[in-house]
């Protein structure tokens, strides 16, 4: 065999180990493309907030939250708190009601906060509200579940059941299905 002939053997096995290099490298290409195209970074991290709302020089409410991920860069932005929250809410007369979940995340369009994961909401007087996901409707004040709830009145009475919708201050109360115990009811005639 001449050196012309090994040398066009040679460029041809090179061509045909770079032409299939080429073709076994464009699927995963393609899929690192879809990735990058799917996947988001949050625009803004931060450790252990401690977040006050104000309205008029007064308190409104107190967020705690050991991290706090904002994703107001995307369409339709969110922020996410993926160590839970710790919410304290004052009402005119600076009463508090607590609210506590290991996950939150809030949506910025509609203005609507998803807790999940083991919701406790505690108010000043000793009512008690547990579930494993509650929404709240800022713009409206009201919180809502299809999920199981129990309701403690703090006098020793109480109400459970799924789905459950009510105001933050916990005087409209609207149940699904529930069963319970309620003690001090007061007759209105």
């Amino acid at each position: 065999m001449t050196k012309k002939n090994r040398n066009t053997i040679s460029n041809i096995a090179t061509i045909i180990s770079i032409v299939a290099m080429f073709i076994s490298c464009e699927g995963s290409l393609k899929d690192v493309q879809k990735i990058n195209r799917s996947s988001f970074l949050p625009s803004g991290e931060a450790d252990s907030i401690n977040l006050k709302y104000t309205d008029s020089g007064r308190i409104k409410s107190v967020l705690r939250s050991k991290k706090m991920l904002d994703y107001s860069n995307i369409e339709n932005g969110f922020t996410e708190f993926p160590q839970g929250v710790l919410v304290t809410m004052f009402d005119e007369n600076n009463k508090t009601t607590v609210i506590q979940s290991n996950y939150a995340i809030t949506y910025k369009k509609t203005d609507i906060i998803d807790l999940q994961g083991n919701v406790i909401i505690t108010s000043h007087d000793g009512k008690k509200l547990e579930t494993e996901q509650l929404y709240f409707d800022q713009k409206n004040e009201w919180f809502f579940t299809e999920r199981h709830f129990k309701y403690s009145d703090g006098t020793g009475g109480f109400l459970q059941g799924p789905g459950v919708d009510f105001s933050k201050d916990f005087k409209i109360f609207n149940m699904q299905t529930s069963n319970g115990e309620i003690n001090n009811v007061d007759e209105q005639q």
